[in-house]
């Protein structure tokens, strides 16, 4: 049963479902992207390629659960003005979890992907599975209670569900980790369904990395790009033509596990010489150039074989010391091509965008990505 304010209108968006047909996508996504000015039915029409007739039916729907309002009337070239429709960001909410290591950061995030709640912890993945289960429980719950009110998830109507990004490997379809480098212990758990049970809403599992890649499209990061997260470990996310790479077997991005030293150093992996314990090893020893130049020979490696477009750098040890590290990158990229013949032509570094956030937020966008039709959601 849909719930209305006093208004008669939905604002819980309960009759989510609805907004999750391709053509319905095409259309929140335009009224996502109009802002607060709106776009009028014939817009919509148009750039969509449906007939007004199926324009005027979406927006009735959408407008009748909450999501989609008016926004004025302008001027046309001719006969009445026309009326702009806008979305309504708070008809639709979605949390974002960043399991770390050794931290928890939870967001809420609305339908144009602003944060409007967070929370933050200081357990990781070392707590224990259940301990960790039933902090995260916990606060998403507070956190979903503090900005939405009501008593629990149960009444709060307008969110699409919970998505949870940490370190993989995993299997993102089906939710369930591999054994997560140093913690062996998470080997074989079925983390998406034992927290959508505890939680009673829809939950999304997938790695920090591809999660927060994820985020970047979303956020207006276009083409073909690799977000490198270096934090406790080293990964990568792989956006191609505008979609996540995941993989045949969603395990695409173990950039932090390419061999690049023979008889190297061990890694917790298991194996020798990997670009993470490389990378963390002159972290450790607080020789930061050094492991910005490690870096920059794995991002030299994903520039070679991709072709992308940029590489993004985030993650807190990043944070700790940004300028060198997007200074160490771009040097080795910029040698790569010099040795190419293509000088001028480097695949150019910079940070990501989002901060220590752009995980979670990624998280978040793993729900509300899928409901804008947003591949690789």
């Amino acid at each position: 049963m849909n719930r209305t304010d006093k208004t008669g209108r939905n604002p819980a968006g309960a009759n989510l479902p609805a907004v999750r047909s391709h053509n319905t996508a095409l259309v929140l996504d335009l009224l996502r992207g109009a802002g607060a000015e709106g776009i009028s039915r014939l817009e919509l029409a148009e750039r969509t390629g449906l007939t007004p007739q199926a324009v005027s039916k979406i927006t009735a729907r959408l407008r009748e659960d909450g999501f989609a309002a008016e926004a004025g009337r302008r001027a046309s070239t001719g006969g009445k003005p026309r009326t702009v429709l806008r979305l309504v960001p708070e008809a639709g909410h979605a949390v974002g979890v960043h399991l770390d290591r050794d931290e928890l950061r939870v967001v809420l995030l609305d339908l144009d992907g602003t944060v409007v709640g967070e929370r933050r912890g200081d357990t990781g993945l070392g707590g224990g599975a259940q301990t960790v289960l039933a902090l995260v429980a916990d606060e998403v719950t507070a956190l979903v209670t503090q900005v939405l009110g009501g008593e629990g998830l149960a009444d709060a109507g307008t969110l699409l569900g919970v998505g949870v990004a940490l370190p993989g490997p995993l299997d993102h379809a089906g939710g369930v980790l591999h054994r997560v480098t140093g913690f062996p212990e998470w080997e074989g758990f079925a983390l998406r369904d034992t927290l959508a049970g505890r939680l009673g809403v829809p939950v999304v599992v997938d790695k920090d990395t591809n999660a927060a890649a994820l985020g970047l499209a979303a956020g207006g990061e276009r083409g073909s790009f690799a977000y490198l997260h270096l934090g406790t470990g080293l990964g990568a996310g792989l956006v191609i033509g505008g979609s996540v790479l995941r993989g045949a077997r969603t395990g695409a991005g173990e950039f932090g596990h390419q061999v690049i030293q023979l008889d190297g150093p061990p890694c917790e992996c298991g194996d020798r010489g990997c670009l993470e314990a490389l990378c963390l090893a002159a972290v450790g020893r607080g020789e930061t150039g050094e492991a910005a130049r490690v870096l920059g020979v794995g991002a030299g490696n994903l520039a070679g074989l991709l072709d992308i477009d940029r590489v993004l750098l985030g993650g807190r040890t990043v944070a700790a010391a940004p300028g060198e590290y997007v200074e160490g990158v771009a040097g080795i990229l910029a040698a790569r091509a010099r040795r190419e013949g293509v000088l001028g032509d480097a695949v150019p570094v910079r940070l990501a965008p989002g901060g220590e956030r752009v995980v979670a937020v990624g998280a978040g966008q793993l729900l509300l990505a899928p409901v804008f039709g947003r591949a690789g959601g």
